[in-house]
């Protein structure tokens, strides 16, 4: 299969993915013992009021009918509209994806750059100290609560040492950069204000920095044993006896065969996160989709937390997707 067709196929296997997730949120917010509309309508409301409210959202339909309707919005592009805010829930997504990618992309570029290297250097020194210290780091950043982790960073970084923002994508008395994609960094490079771009880079690195540490803990555990693994294979033995310095060995011939197998879980980990940014934006008042489904769902609001979960399934299937045809790049040898 050529990588055309091969990626026309994955395209293709996108549309189960998403009618799966429609009815599985679907089936959730119609269980739920809770009526969206006597919620929208207030205490003090009239049952004439509730029913006008049940009407509009078309709550008054047998399930299979408000079913399908949904799902003819979504052919449309359209997840509904929000019962409580009355705003559209794709309008709402298109304004705060951009804020959960940046973050993740942030989260992402920290425990690559730092997860990599470590578990590296975890295998190359197995059993020593270095391993020793790096494997007791991984155990620890995965058994940390992200929620607990982010409210003492908080208290020390933010509150007492004063060295980082408590929290907010970006201060409310400034004006964040105007740019084409909606991620400060890139759109502050994009207009050239160096302002914006320290100012938003101040904002991030907290919630950042929180984000990362499982990830991290996960790929330099993952690389470590990947490395150990092709470490032992006949060619790296045949590449030493030749005479190959140590480092050469482990830079042509170690990582770039180790590497496969962890890009997958890397892939993986990117998906995850993507959908794991909940606590982490309710804790430092990030305005994206993790913090949008929050509060939505203490609302018993379904249709955002229904467009929440689509569009994240939708990014996974396309983050692995992606990871695939970068397995074509780093070893061509590879076929699709």
């Amino acid at each position: 299969m050529g990588r055309g067709r091969f990626l026309i196929w994955r395209l293709v296997l996108l549309i189960p993915t998403v009618i799966g997730l429609s009815i599985l949120t679907f089936i959730i917010s119609r269980v739920v013992p809770a009526d969206p509309a006597k919620l929208a309508a207030g205490p003090r409301a009239t049952p004439e009021t509730v029913e006008t409210i049940r009407e509009k959202y078309g709550l008054n339909k047998p399930l299979i009918e408000q079913y399908f309707d949904y799902v003819r919005g979504l052919l449309h592009g359209d997840f509904g509209e929000s019962i409580l805010t009355q705003h559209k829930v794709s309008s709402d997504l298109a304004d705060r994806f951009p804020a959960t990618l940046e973050l993740v992309l942030a989260a992402m570029f920290l425990a690559v750059a730092i997860g990599v290297p470590l578990g590296v250097i975890s295998a190359i020194y197995q059993n020593r100290w270095p391993d020793q210290v790096a494997r007791l780091f991984a155990v620890s950043f995965v058994s940390i609560p992200v929620f607990w982790f982010a409210i003492v960073l908080q208290l020390a970084l933010a509150s007492h040492w004063g060295i980082v923002p408590l929290g907010r994508r970006y201060p409310t008395r400034e004006t964040p950069p105007d740019g084409p994609t909606g991620l400060y960094l890139f759109d502050s490079i994009w207009t050239r204000d160096w302002h914006a771009f320290a100012t938003s880079a101040h904002h991030l690195i907290l919630p950042a920095l929180v984000l990362s540490v499982a990830p991290l803990a996960i790929i330099m555990r993952t690389l470590r044993g990947d490395v150990l693994e092709v470490m032992g294979q006949d060619f790296v033995r045949t590449a030493r006896a030749k005479g190959l310095a140590s480092r050469a060995v482990i830079q042509h011939h170690v990582l770039k065969n180790a590497f496969i197998p962890s890009l997958t879980m890397i892939g993986l980990t990117f998906g995850w996160t993507l959908g794991g940014t909940v606590l982490v934006e309710a804790v430092f008042d990030w305005p994206g989709i993790g913090k949008y489904a929050v509060d939505a769902a203490v609302r018993l609001d379904f249709e955002p937390i229904m467009g929440v979960t689509i569009l994240v399934g939708i990014a996974f299937v396309l983050i692995n997707l992606i990871v695939d045809l970068l397995y074509g790049f780093l070893d061509p040898r590879i076929e699709y």
